[in-house]
């Protein structure tokens, strides 16, 4: 097991050791934001023939050479009706929007540049070949490549695969996340918490994150600070893709995470990343399911620091691009972008520092300034937070002003307040 490794190099580890999910099918009523696993091809051309684009007049252009010029009118065509009658020479038929031109027409003229008289229609300028038409083929055609494997299903694709007659849809599986706390001074939110017992906070904030990236949280519970509770648990977790614990990774007399891991047959990849908050992060793998009697292996397995802040802030980092390429996702971290710091931060350099961030917009350029204390302890500054300020490793001061470089968590944040049409 490797030791004290940075950030990156971490990253790197745990990214290597993570494959997209196989696929599943699923309902395309219930695939928003699900990840296609295959390529969509289309099995139809859209529209399947030329249709008109506004209500009006579908003629002959050449007919119209001398407008305005009096037509009459041989039929009526609805969206929705067949092609079947073709227009004669020198008429005009009244169309609607979506109706297939007939045989014979090329063009539409707007209801606006025209006047009904009864069975005659006055149209009172010229068109040119293919006016207000929307040509068959214009969207797709058949047998055309139309989504590739890693798109991300919004409401754009899974409008288009509705479009295309696809009821339901591949897709990578969504990632279940085991999610287990531990320890004698825990209890549940409306537990008692006198004589120096906490809430358990870490389950429902790794919780939110898992489904806040698209994965399903399944929650195991509070173990007891015995190696045989917490190995009960850790059976329990077994069955799922990733198993997270922010239960005793650190090196105490009473951390067993990482023995008991061990003795269960997880093998560990590394232990400690040089990151604050965050460094005693565990991160391993079950080679096999043998334990549930179940093929194939087992889940990947992060142990989490128990701190709060460290616990969010290493899910950030390590868990979340995780979950992103087991769900088939090809772009796996947050968005970054530049700011100017509002204030002069300063470290011991050696590890990188991740700081909680509050982002305003001044004069065109974004402004970051911490929230205050970084204590990995107060989930306060987690609540605060709309980006991770990237303090290098090596660095030991960020003056006032500098462009820094810091990772969005708000996605608020990058919402405008105005269309800018």
């Amino acid at each position: 097991m490797r030791t004290d490794l940075p950030a990156a190099e971490a990253q790197r580890l745990v990214l290597e050791a993570v494959a997209p999910l196989p696929p599943e099918t699923c309902a395309t009523a219930d695939a928003l934001g699900r990840v296609l696993a295959e390529p969509v091809h289309s099995g139809r051309t859209l529209p399947p023939w030329d249709i008109s684009a506004m209500d009006g007049y579908a003629v002959r252009a050449t007919d119209l050479g001398s407008a305005p010029v009096a037509l009459p009118v041989a039929f009526e065509v609805a969206a929705g009706s067949h092609r079947d009658r073709p227009l004669p020479p020198g008429a005009a038929a009244r169309i609607f929007t979506g109706a297939p031109l007939p045989p014979g027409a090329d063009a539409v003229v707007r209801q606006e540049d025209c006047e009904r008289d009864g069975e005659r229609v006055r149209i009172r300028r010229a068109a040119s070949v293919g006016e207000d038409v929307r040509p068959a083929g214009e969207d797709v055609r058949e047998g055309e490549r139309v989504l590739e494997p890693g798109t991300r299903l919004g409401p754009g694709p899974l409008g288009l695969l509705a479009s295309l007659g696809r009821s339901v849809v591949v897709v990578h599986q969504r990632p279940r996340v085991a999610i287990l706390s531990g320890g004698d001074e825990l209890v549940e939110p409306d537990g008692d918490v006198r004589g120096g017992r906490i809430v358990s906070s870490n389950s429902y904030s790794i919780a939110a994150q898992c489904r806040e990236v698209g994965a399903e949280p399944v929650y195991l519970g509070i173990a007891r600070d015995t190696p045989e509770d917490l190995a009960r648990f850790v059976r329990a977790g077994l069955s799922a893709h990733v198993l997270v614990s922010s239960a005793g990774v650190s090196v105490g007399d009473r951390d067993y995470v990482r023995p008991v891991l061990e003795q269960l047959g997880c093998t560990l990849r590394f232990w400690g990343v040089r990151i604050k908050p965050g460094f005693p992060l565990t991160f391993g793998r079950f080679d096999s399911r043998a334990l549930e009697g179940e093929p194939g292996p087992g889940p990947i397995v992060f142990g989490l620091p128990g701190n709060p802040v460290s616990a969010m802030v290493t899910f950030e980092q390590f868990v979340r691009p995780a979950l992103r390429r087991l769900a088939g996702h090809r772009a796996l971290f947050r968005p970054r972008i530049s700011a100017r710091l509002g204030e002069t931060l300063a470290k011991k350099p050696g590890r990188l520092h991740l700081v909680r961030v509050r982002l305003d917009r001044e004069h065109g350029e974004v402004v970051a300034t911490s929230t205050g204390t970084q204590s990995s302890g107060v989930l306060r500054s987690m609540a605060l937070a709309q980006g991770l300020l990237v303090f290098p490793a090596d660095a030991d001061r960020l003056a006032a002003g500098e462009t820094v470089q810091v990772q969005v968590l708000d996605a608020d944040f990058l919402a405008a307040e105005d269309s800018g049409l």
